[in-house]
């Protein structure tokens, strides 16, 4: 058993296996060949793969099946795209999806459109014959197009139709009628939709019974036949005219005079005739048929209808002719005459024109356009090219920096010395140019030139002076002479210097005086300096006692340089120095210290310089026999210094004068460039020639004044004369008159002359400089055009109308009632073309550009015998008052009328009008809203170049605004402002409120260096005053408390404050020997912190500004040597530390011979950051970009300092190395304003009357705003209204009633008259009918319609005929679409024509309804859907209404409607998303599923899962339709879903489970039957 299925199951797997295997073959290679065409071969890869992807051995597929690995080809050549290319055919009808997937048909419901795809036929053809090709030589060059695409097929549009309109009255007064209501067509049916139901029900109606018999017969008369000619004799008529004509001659006439007029007469005659060549006018006639019609509809003997009078039958009418035209004439020259390089540039027109021979006359058809146009493009050989224009500027104006200032700046009120960065402006103007050559400076208008206009401003920078900086003065030198090569006298100066540390702007002429001198006697050029003293030596060679100390010398001169020896020959050498070795038992007294710097600089009267040196007691004498002490006094020395006067002394020098011609100068040496050079473009500062400069050079006294020169030493004297060099010339530069500009129309609308001007200027490209010619004053000239003697003008002139023409007695006399002298006619008058002044001119003038030709026929009447005559109206009477008073218009009745009664009759002839008199009173009141604040006069100030100056523009303060006044008439009509005395506007000052800048405080001072020795910073600041507003300058940038900081590096002098120390003062034994007077001590002095100068310390200063940490010793304690103790001198600093530091040696005084002296060195160990010590750089951050003290923006310099620092974080100083700045460069953004342009001139009106007419005027940003600049205003147009005009326009009255003269029903005629109506052009409110000259002036055009018609046949129906109503109104325009789905196939409006039935009987008779539709733009899209009322008990209402709120029959969907009663459900269906089957079953909305009670009946309805079927809608391809319009979306969107959502409903309607359950069940079962039974086989 188990040996069987296991043989079962290899033998299945093996099954599976050869079934899991095929042939695998790769694409085809490229085709081989050696030559092009067909013939070649390629191959491909063969292999067995399983199902799943992986490969397997040949032998596991089947080899009879084995494709082929080699095939011929057709070798492909770049030469064979040429040859062959890809043919597409058409796009077949788009087929639904689910046609083709499941063969045939299924139930769908269309939501927007189904999904569809269409297919067309692609191949590769030969281009020469199209025959096909293989695709693969297409494919080598580009890919093949693709043979299918997605498509929507639209949903089937069922007409959608109005509601009913209310029912008519009944046909019938008595009797049984109708009832009838219409409804019209909204949407016509569409792709298969819905017809139209009825638009017509009928309702029978009883008012009432009849007293007597109904009417059953009525007069029909029919439409008029075609106008034709009668039978005439044109021969007897040209002899009957030409026999009249010879009457009239009158060869006897010979005055001038009276031939002249009858030739006037004649020629007036002639114009008056129809013969014209541009009219063929003949008059025919026209009849009808008159019937008798039964109410039943049928036609009966008019006998029945005798009792009525006949109407006419026969009229005179015009034959109708249609226009003839002539051939066109030759094309006109083009309007460009030259050749533009540019082929986007516009191209020419040209036009020809055509006459007409002959116009229409009748109902013939009318001339089409007697003119055309094309584009052109110049033509021939001798066509030169067109001019191109191109922008060219002026010079830039001078550097300007007051533009750039706040509003605050101090500095706006004197602008000397401002510099750093600017603005310069120039002005663009537009030149022609020919090539790159450029043919003239003239300007032209800007509107030649394209392109970006060049920028009219630009930043500039004014270089800052740079101020001398120097150093501090030196020291005094010796008394030396002022010349040493000329030692007379036995004065002399004392000299001292300072150096330039920063040059200036211009040169150290500009600094201050460098030395100083201050006279002295016995001066000497060279001197002996003291370098040392040697050591004391005893006299007599003993070891101690007096002595005496040799001083080492050098000679050195007055500057300290060491010179030869022999030069000091004349001054006397230091002489030896007494000394003293102390012996023993001696006191024992300290070395001198060295002098202390002087005092005072000078000396005079009240003042002397003083030097001090000191020295102190090491020692006490011991006892008798020893050297006493000095006493204290000796113990220091003073001598006096600097005893030259306070006298001192300098050279002053006064500013450089101007650079005059240097008379010495030769000829050779001047320089003159060309006029050429200084073109607009260039600077014109180049040297021309040489010259000088002089200043004036005093000698002073400080504090003093001027003295003589001989008081100052004359070596140092500057010069009073140097070298320059002398500017050119430059003239002003200006560009020819530009040519005067066009003038404008100088006639007016209604032809009357009005004067214009016309203007020219030039622009001043370069402005004069250095004495060069001025510019000229007038930079433009105005004069007035010329204007014509007559405004050139046509107009219509018509002529008399001619008799009354009747009908030709022979056709008529048959009619009842005829006579042969009266009745209808036609009478017809001539047309010509006149100018306005009168002069006859060609008739198509007229045609273009006079009004409407007026009518050339017209009906009238002969009155015959039995006719009322009467004659015409009179003028209206005067009035006596406006607006209360009343006129009147009289006629009379003329020869037999007044005897007859029916004339007598004046209901049917009035004699008289009566109406009210013209009422001139007027209102005037506002209208609309306020217009702009707009400012008064000019809205800039300019300078004289026109250029625009940036900080002086106008932009704020009063101005006005405007209001337009509107008028009214008594009937409140509008009328002309001027009517009400008003120029259409009030005017109401406003203002403007000017910007205000960010306002700060002025800098603070700096504060002190944040560290008094080394590098640190300082700090000043502003703080906020004011906040902008108005569109104001915006502040910097501010901390939390509204102040902006500013921080640079800063270095302290390490050396700038220091300690300086008294002398130890005489020591005080603290166990006092009387004796011996020595022992334990204390010694005490006074430190103070002083500013140290170049003289040395000078004053004293608070103790915190020096370094505490070097503050020497105030007290000291040690022990006074006693007598025959060895005295040592103090401690001499510490050495460098290596690795251990040493003290000085302690040299030994004197030492007794029974005692040692102790060690004369001292060691101490190196210890970091207490007597050994790291050096390192520090570095400080970089300052802000500082600016010079006259510049507001522009190039800076940052500043940062290097400084050198101990590890324990001191600044100090080395001696090889010295504290150093670095600076760099630096721009501060400048604060450029919003710079705009000009406003523009005023627009043209937005409307041409009415209430709602604006202008507008704009400006430009011309440079936007920069760094903290003004920011441009939001307002960049402005609008004012425009003054009131009133709108008149043609417009049709209503169409009156189908009027059928003298009968009851039939072919008739209606009317409407064209009227003049006035509005205010807001489309709100009715307009108002008005006299119609005020029209005059328009087109005879209704919406734009030149076809004028006023009346047109109609059919007035005979009682009991049923027939069709006239054409509804168009619909507005819908669009056709699925708003859900984003689809639109269209849109289309439609109108319809409803069946009106007057008799019951003849209702199977009525014609059928019509309607028709057209494509239209821009339709709506709407939505319908199903809506119900409230339930009444178990029924309610439900209709179909559309998205926009309307009620229409048609459009919602027919699945699931809302029932309208409940009756055939019971228990009725009332639960929520439940409705009522056709089957009597309460069922669930779709979306819900059934949940059911135990008893079987519906409890609720619940939500059912959703399972989503990917669809087309979940590919990334292009939707179209069949009518191949935008690609769409699915058909179905949901939130956040994809695809058509199916939704699986177990129960059926019955409530019981649907089959499809019992299958998947079953299906269930089987499977899982299927894995049991095989895993028990596997055991």
């Amino acid at each position: 058993m188990n040996n069987t299925a296991a043989n079962l199951i290899l033998a299945y797997f093996i099954v599976i296996l050869t079934l899991s295997v095929l042939c695998s073959q790769g694409p085809w290679g490229r085709c081989m060949g050696s030559d092009c065409g067909p013939g070649g071969s390629q191959s491909r890869a063969v292999w067995c793969a399983h199902v799943d992807g992986w490969t397997t051995l040949h032998t596991n597929c089947d080899q009879s099946q084995r494709p082929s690995n080699q095939q011929n080809c057709f070798r492909v050549c770049d030469w064979h795209k040429d040859l062959y290319d890809w043919k597409l055919g058409a796009w077949n009808q788009c087929v639904s999806v689910s046609t083709r997937t499941f063969g045939g048909m299924r139930p769908y419901v269309c939501n927007g459109g189904e999904e569809g795809i269409q297919t067309r036929e692609v191949g590769c053809v030969l281009k020469s014959d199209e025959s096909l090709g293989d695709d693969t030589i297409c494919e080598y060059f580009e890919p093949k197009p693709r043979l299918e695409q997605a498509c929507l097929i639209p949903c089937p549009q069922d007409c959608v139709v109005s509601e009913f309109t209310p029912w008519t009255s009944c046909s019938k007064t008595c009797g049984t009628g109708l009832k009838n209501r219409v409804r019209s067509v909204l949407v016509p049916p569409l792709f298969g939709g819905s017809a139209c139901p009825n638009l017509t029900e009928f309702h029978t109606c009883k008012p009432g019974p009849c007293k007597g018999p109904e009417g059953v017969y009525s007069l029909r008369v029919g439409s008029w036949m075609p106008c034709s000619l009668p039978i005439s004799r044109p021969v007897r008529q040209a002899k009957h005219r030409k026999g009249k004509g010879g009457a009239r001659e009158r060869p006897g006439v010979k005055d001038p005079d009276t031939r002249e007029l009858i030739q006037k007469k004649r020629t007036r005659n002639r114009l008056n005739r129809q013969e014209s060549p541009f009219w063929d006018i003949q008059v025919g006639y026209q009849s009808r048929t008159v019937s008798c019609a039964h109410r039943n509809g049928s036609t009966v003997g008019l006998s029945l209808c005798l009792p009525w009078d006949l109407p006419l039958t026969v009229q005179s009418c015009i034959l109708a002719k249609d226009c003839k035209l002539s051939e066109w004439a030759d094309w006109g020259p083009c309007s460009k005459a030259c050749l533009d390089p540019d082929p986007e540039s516009p191209r020419g027109q040209r036009s020809r024109t055509r006459r007409v021979h002959q116009f229409s006359v009748g109902e013939g058809e009318d001339c089409p356009p007697l003119e055309e146009t094309e584009p052109c493009d110049p033509q021939g050989d001798g066509v030169l090219p067109c001019a191109t224009y191109t922008w060219r500027t002026t010079e830039w104006s001078d550097c300007r920096v007051d533009s750039l200032l706040s509003q605050q700046d101090r500095r706006r009120s004197n602008q000397t010395g401002l510099c750093g960065g600017g603005l310069q402006n120039r002005e663009v103007y537009c030149v022609p140019v020919a090539g790159a050559v450029i043919v003239a400076s003239r300007p032209v208008d800007s509107k030649q030139c394209g392109g970006p206009v060049p920028n009219t401003s630009q930043l500039c920078h004014i270089l800052c002076p740079i101020e001398c900086e120097v150093s501090p003065w030196g020291a005094w030198g010796p008394c030396t002479y002022e010349n040493c090569d000329v030692q007379e006298g036995k004065k002399g100066f004392k000299l001292r210097k300072r150096e330039i540390s920063n040059e200036p702007t211009g040169g150290p002429g500009n600094c201050p005086h460098l030395v100083e001198a201050v006279p002295c006697d016995e001066p000497s050029c060279w001197d002996w300096r003291l370098v040392r003293l040697d050591e004391c030596i005893p006299d007599g060679e003993l070891p101690c006692g007096p002595g005496t100390q040799i001083p080492q010398v050098q000679c050195v001169n007055s500057t300290g340089d060491m010179v030869d020896k022999e030069l000091c020959g004349g001054a006397s050498a230091p002489e030896p120095i007494a000394c003293d070795v102390p012996c023993p038992k001696d006191c024992v007294l300290s070395d001198w210290t060295s002098w202390s710097s002087c005092s005072q600089t000078c000396s005079s009267k009240t003042i002397e310089g003083k030097q001090l040196r000191t020295r102190s007691i090491l020692a006490y004498n011991a006892g008798e026999g020893g050297g006493m002490c000095p006493n204290s006094s000796s113990l220091q020395e003073v001598r006096n210094c600097n005893e030259h006067a306070c006298t001192v002394y300098h050279w002053q020098t006064g500013p450089w004068g101007p650079c005059t011609e240097d008379p010495s100068a030769s000829a050779l040496n001047t320089t003159t460039g060309p006029r050429s050079a200084a073109g607009p473009n260039s600077s014109g500062q180049g040297p021309c020639s040489r010259g000088m400069q002089t200043r004036k050079v005093i000698c002073v006294r400080v504090n003093v004044g001027q003295v003589p020169p001989k008081k100052c030493p004359e070596s140092p004297r500057p010069g009073t004369v140097r070298p320059c060099r002398m500017p050119c010339k430059r003239d002003c530069i200006i560009t020819p008159f530009s040519d005067w500009s066009q003038c404008s129309p100088t006639c007016d609308a209604a032809g009357n002359i009005q004067k214009t001007k016309q203007s020219r200027n030039r622009v001043i490209l370069q402005l004069p400089a250095n004495g060069g010619q001025d510019c000229p004053e007038v930079l433009e000239e105005e004069k007035d055009c010329e204007a014509p003697k007559v405004c050139p003008g046509y107009r219509w002139k018509s002529h008399k109308w001619r008799r009354c023409q009747l009908v030709p007695w022979n056709i008529r006399e048959d009619s009842p009632g005829a006579q042969e002298t009266c009745g209808p006619g036609l009478q017809t008058r001539a047309v010509s073309c006149r100018q306005l002044d009168g002069v006859q001119a060609d008739i198509g003038e007229c045609l273009k550009f006079a009004n409407t030709m007026p009518p050339i026929t017209q009906r009238c009447q002969l009155p015959c015998q039995d006719d009322c005559q009467l004659t015409n109206w009179s003028k209206f009477s005067s009035c006596t008052a406006d607006c209360v008073g009343v006129r009147t218009r009289k006629r009379l009745l003329v020869g037999r009328s007044k005897k007859k009664d029916k004339c007598k009759n004046t209901q049917m002839y009035p004699l008289s009008e009566t109406q009210y008199c013209p009422c001139d009173k007027y209102n005037a009141q506002p209208v609309g809203n306020w217009s702009d604040c707009i400012l008064a006069g000019g809205d800039r100030v300019e300078s004289l170049l026109g250029m625009k100056v940036q900080g002086n523009i106008k932009e704020c303060g009063q101005g006005y605004r405007y209001q337009a006044m509107v008028c009214y008439d008594q009937d409140n009509r509008l009328v002309e402002t001027s009517r009400c005395n008003s120029h259409g506007y009030i005017e109401e000052a406003c203002i403007i409120p000017c910007p205000s800048d960010c306002k700060l405080s002025e800098w603070s001072n700096w504060s002190r260096c944040s560290k008094s020795c080394g590098s640190g910073v300082k700090v000043r600041s502003k703080w906020l005053r004011e906040k902008p507003y108005n569109g104001g300058r915006p502040c910097p940038k501010l901390d939390h408390i509204n102040q902006v900081y500013e921080v640079v590096p800063c270095i302290s002098d390490c050396s700038q404050y220091v300690w300086v120390a008294e002398p130890w003062s005489v020591w005080k034994v603290s166990n006092l020997d009387l004796k011996e007077n020595c022992g334990e001590g204390v010694q005490t002095r006074k430190v103070r912190c002083m500013l140290n100068t170049i003289d040395g310390p000078s004053e004293s200063v608070e103790d915190y500004l020096c370094d505490p940490e070097d503050m020497p010793l105030g007290t000291r304690g040690s022990r006074l040597p006693c007598p025959e103790d060895c005295v040592l001198s103090d401690w001499s600093s510490w050495n460098r530390c290596s690795l251990v530091r040493i003290t000085g040696l302690r040299p030994v005084i004197f030492i007794h011979v029974w005692r040692q002296c102790p060690d004369t060195t001292e060691k101490e160990p190196c210890s970091l950051n207490l007597n050994c010590f790291h050096y390192f750089y520090n570095i400080t951050d970089w300052s802000t970009c500082q600016l010079s003290a006259n510049a507001v923006c522009g190039n800076g310099i940052k500043t940062r300092m290097l400084d050198c620092v101990r590890s324990d974080g001191k600044s100090v100083d080395l001696n090889l190395e010295r504290k150093w700045q670095m600076n760099i460069s630096c721009v501060v953004e400048c604060p450029v304003n919003c710079q705009l342009s000009d406003w523009s001139a005023w627009s043209e009106c937005s409307h041409t009357c009415g209430l709602d007419g604006r202008m507008w005027r704009s400006r430009g940003v011309v440079q936007g705003s920069q760094g903290d600049g003004r920011p441009c205003p939001s307002q960049l147009e402005q609008w004012k209204p425009c003054p009131v005009r009133p709108c008149y326009r043609w417009q049709y009255s209503p169409w009156s009633e189908c009027r059928v003269e003298e009968v009851v029903c039939g072919a008739g005629l209606r009317y409407r008259n064209l009227t003049c109506f006035v509005s205010d052009g807001s489309g709100e409110g009715e307009a108002s009918m008005v006299e119609e000259e005020l029209c005059g002036g328009l087109e005879l055009a209704v919406n734009r319609d030149k076809l004028i018609i006023l009346k047109e046949t109609c059919v007035l129906p005979c009682p009991g005929e049923c027939y069709l109503m006239e054409w509804s109104d168009w619909s507005p325009c819908l669009s056709v679409c699925a708003k859900g789905a984003g689809v639109d196939f269209g849109s289309v409006q439609v109108r319809s024509r409803a069946v009106m039935a007057q008799e019951p009987e003849n209702v199977q008779l009525c014609p059928d309804q019509d309607w028709e539709s057209r494509p239209c733009t821009d339709g709506e899209c709407f939505e319908y859907k199903w809506m119900s009322s409230t339930w009444l008990g178990s029924s309610r209402v439900t209709w179909c209404q559309r998205s926009d709120g309307l009620n229409v029959t048609g459009g919602c969907p027919h699945i699931n409607p809302p029932g309208d009663d409940n009756n055939s459900c019971d228990p009725p269906c009332q639960l929520p998303m439940s409705f009522c089957t056709e089957a009597g079953v309460c069922m669930c909305e779709e979306g819900y599923t059934e949940v059911m009670s135990s008893s079987g009946q519906l409890d609720h309805c619940t939500p059912i899962p959703i399972l989503e079927i990917p669809t087309a809608g979940d590919k990334k391809t292009d939707v179209k339709t069949s009518r191949a319009i935008n690609p769409t979306l699915p058909a179905t969107i949901q939130p956040g879903r994809t695809g058509r959502t199916w939704y699986l409903q177990p129960f059926g309607p019955d409530g019981k489970l649907k089959m499809w359950v019992y299958g998947v069940a079953a299906g269930a079962l089987v499977l899982l039957m299927f894995i049991v039974s095989m895993i028990y086989l596997a055991w």
